[in-house]
């Protein structure tokens, strides 16, 4: 199929021309490495002022584009979208985490229900915005509710997880087959050293927090907590006790940071 493009810019298919990279809003910059591997791709000559992860204000240059007309209309399609989904996703991660202010960890483990193609810039994403996608550090085990059902109980599925002593357990706690309580005891009889309450009640975390203390073990275990958690809500989830957040949509589906490419002249 004929690109439209080659018969549009076929006069001055062979002028180079520089253009420049602006971000719209303040933010923090991702995706740097992913968008100079497809610039190099094609061919386009790109050179970025700041570094993953760096902090950029609203309408201050981040780069030069040099290419040819093609080349910047590629640009626009795919070193864009690269930067921008990324960087939109780092600057809620730290939005999180300023919320935060270090009263609670905060960590993103949604980069697993994204497409293939863009779970490793997802997942860079959310690193370079200051939150772990991992809910703790391997070696570590998370028992979910799905492992949790086939293995029949908290309590086996940890039992199962008996060649692995030195891996960190966590469990998800969700009430289902069993209380809250009978959960919360089963995972801390077995080993776990993280409980995840993953249902978005903030009875269910009360809950949980009550049977840890009555069982004495608040300085064995972290108490985790997810389930359509909003950033506006750290503060308060912190103050319940959680020790760790979970934060999925607002981080992964977070806005674009606004960026523009301009042309500016002709080399």
């Amino acid at each position: 199929m004929t690109d439209i493009r080659d018969t549009i810019f076929a006069k001055i298919a062979q002028k180079k021309y520089h253009a420049v990279l602006t971000a719209e809003r303040p933010g923090i910059l991702s995706g740097v490495d992913a968008a100079l591997l497809k610039a190099a791709e094609l061919g386009i000559q790109l050179e970025l002022f700041k570094k993953e992860g760096d902090p950029v204000s609203q309408g201050e240059y981040i780069g030069n584009v040099h290419a040819y007309p093609k080349q910047i209309a590629l640009a626009e399609e795919c070193l864009m979208g690269t930067l921008a989904k990324a960087s939109g996703i780092a600057t809620a991660a730290k939005t999180a985490v300023q919320l935060a202010d270090g009263k609670v960890e905060i960590v993103s483990g949604s980069w697993k229900k994204m497409p293939p193609q863009i779970k490793d810039l997802v997942r860079s994403a959310i690193t370079a915005g200051g939150v772990s996608f991992r809910i703790t550090a391997p070696p570590m085990i998370y028992l979910d509710k799905n492992f949790i059902r086939m293995l029949g109980s908290i309590s086996e599925a940890l039992s199962a997880c008996t060649s692995f002593p030195d891996h960190t357990k966590a469990v998800q706690i969700r009430g289902r087959d069993h209380s809250i309580e009978e959960e919360t005891g089963q995972a801390i009889a077995g080993g776990a050293r993280i409980l995840m309450v993953d249902t978005g009640n903030r009875v269910d975390l009360a809950r949980c927090l009550q049977k840890i203390n009555e069982l004495h073990a608040r300085n064995d275990v972290k108490l985790a907590f997810a389930g359509n958690v909003k950033c506006r809500d750290i503060p308060e989830l912190a103050r319940l006790g959680a020790d760790i957040l979970c934060i999925g949509k607002e981080i992964v589906d977070a806005p674009l940071l606004d960026l523009k490419l301009d042309v500016i002249m002709e080399e």
